[in-house]
């Protein structure tokens, strides 16, 4: 229903600037995030509530560091207590007796990451984690209606017209915006209506995730605290999952729907039979709680927009599992996402911005869905086989997708177009393109990360110990134009904005130069710097503006 037949019908509008399609996971990050930079929105989510499964549970490093900055981390951390102890992969036949190796032993053996973010990575289940985000989404003023689905739409050049029903009454709203966001799953209706194909080698594997209680498997896991445990028994393999290290327990079987086998098939009986036997123990106590099927898929939609919708999470990309790379991909693309329309809404930013969401974000998901297939094949994944090797190209480490892939091309200046998304090595020095570095500073009595800095305007970073037109430069642009950009001086004399702690100079972790400075954008990225002075730091700085904002 267009905007003109639904006033002729003389249906109430409700009008709103961001419809975001869908409640979970990412829907809710999107909500957060919106809500974090105040941008008035509505969710709708057809299911009544948030997920009851105990599903997507690793929130990587760089989904932490977001968390951080839109303040629920130590929420999230609250939620999550109960997994905190547990680490690593193991991989064994059984859980009868020390047979078996560790894929890993712990995420960060030595505390390493500390050099590269205040954050660290966090086993928190999807039940638990969707709560948290949903209270303080609605905290911050999000509109968020469960129970409630998306009947229709249409897309016109100044907006969105969705039509939504309640679940529960029945009654249809007609809904005014000036973008929507599809966050509604792999099976995107509103992708399917635009017609946005995908790319990819399509479904990898499948499983059937079950949901069981245990006394006394926990007395059969002992002291092993992992993540998940691959136990490959060729009678029975599967992946075993804690849910509180006691009595609750996720396990996932392998299922071939492609050979004839079908859902009923999992009874409760064939699934405690299973269980038991990829545990080791015959007469393992074992109560079904639930099943629900999952499909592993390696697919990314050929385009992330059409006009006045975007596509964010699975409704974009689907991936392995392994690695847990899906879920904190899609938070991701709603962090970049959300800082662009808060800026083309909040008439600081031209539309033609919100291109670069799609040029951003689309290569990434392209290489981490294929870095997280090769994962499923590195820990033989139960139900996956993998193609044959084709000898492709080095392998490379999950810090190095998780934390340091790039945005060659988009809102950036200064970077090479045919650089890769991923580099071979982990390298965060202040390259355009890059997550900007972290770095220990006093800003007046508090302590804080670099990375905190950096949600709701523009960054300049310089030098606080010279003669500084950067900084000159951007404190008159930030009150002759709209953009809001902070300035910090950077240093440890008497002129600093942000006193750096420790033996690290701000300009060599930055790649610049005393006489420069770095520009970085709400989401945390450098979008520009400067190796050194300039005579005309002021236009200078604004062309940097026009150009990456859109504005020329």
């Amino acid at each position: 229903m267009t905007k003109e037949r639904a006033e002729r019908a003389g249906h109430d509008t409700h009008r709103v600037p961001v419809l975001v399609v869908g409640g979970s996971l990412v829907g809710l990050s999107t909500s957060l995030f919106l809500g974090r930079l105040g941008v008035p929105h509505l969710l709708v989510e057809r299911h009544a509530g948030t997920s009851v499964h105990p599903r997507g549970r690793g929130n990587n490093i760089r989904t932490m560091e977001l968390f951080r900055v839109a303040g629920v981390e130590p929420a999230i951390q609250e939620a999550a207590a109960t997994l905190a102890d547990n680490h690593g992969i193991l991989q064994t036949p059984t859980l009868a007796g020390d047979v078996g190796e560790w894929l890993f032993r712990e995420i960060d053996p030595g505390g390493g990451l500390a050099r590269f973010s205040p954050g660290a990575w966090c086993l928190c289940s999807q039940n638990d984690l969707e709560p948290v985000l949903l209270d303080r989404a609605r905290a911050l003023g999000g509109d968020l209606r469960f129970g409630t689905e998306l009947m229709s739409f249409e897309s016109d050049p100044t907006g969105v017209t969705a039509v939504v029903k309640s679940r529960e009454t029945g009654e249809h709203t007609t809904v005014r915006a000036d973008y929507l966001v599809a966050a509604d799953g792999p099976r995107s209706p509103v992708r399917e209506q635009l017609g946005i194909g995908r790319s990819g080698p399509g479904d990898l594997f499948h499983n059937v995730s079950i949901t069981f209680r245990s006394r006394r498997l926990a007395a059969v896991v002992g002291d092993r605290r992992f993540i998940v445990c691959y136990l490959t028994s060729p009678h029975a393999d599967g992946a075993l999952l804690p849910v509180d290290n006691r009595e609750n327990w996720v396990f996932h079987a392998p299922w071939h729907p492609e050979h004839g086998e079908t859902l009923e098939e999992f009874t409760d009986q064939r699934c405690i039979e299973h269980i038991r036997r990829a545990v080791g123990t015959p007469d393992l106590d074992v109560e079904i709680t639930g099943r629900a099927p999952w499909h592993a898929a390696q697919r990314v939609a050929r385009s992330y927009r059409s006009g006045r919708v975007f596509l964010a999470g699975d409704s974009a990309h689907e991936m392995s599992p392994t690695g847990a790379f899906g879920s904190n991909t899609g938070i991701q693309d709603a962090h970049n996402l959300a800082w662009k329309l808060a800026a083309v809404l909040g008439g600081w930013a031209g539309e033609g911005l919100l291109d670069s969401y799609d040029a951003e974000r689309r290569p990434v998901a392209e290489a981490t869905s294929a870095r997280a297939a090769d994962r499923s094949a590195e820990h033989s994944h139960p139900g996956f086989t993998p193609p044959p090797d084709t000898g492709g190209g080095p392998r490379r480490g999950i810090l190095n997708v998780a934390l340091g892939y790039r945005y060659p091309q988009g809102a950036v200046l200064g970077t090479d177009p045919a650089a890769a998304v991923v580099p071979e090595n982990l390298d965060l020095s202040g390259e355009p393109g890059s997550r900007a570095p972290h770095m220990w500073v006093r800003h007046g009595d508090e302590r804080i990360s670099t990375l905190d800095l950096y949600e709701q305007s523009l960054v300049l970073l310089s030098d606080a110990d010279g003669p500084n037109g950067w900084h000159r430069a951007a404190i008159r642009l930030a009150v002759e134009t709209p953009v809001p950009i902070r300035s910090y001086r950077m240093g440890t004399g008497p002129g600093a904005e942000l006193v750096v702690q420790g033996d690290a100079h701000w300009t060599e972790r930055h790649g610049t130069t005393p006489g420069g400075a770095v520009l970085v954008r709400p989401d945390g990225f450098v979008a520009w710097r400067s190796p050194g002075p300039e005579p005309d730091a002021e236009s200078v700085l604004r062309q940097v503006l026009r150009t990456l904002l859109a504005l020329a």
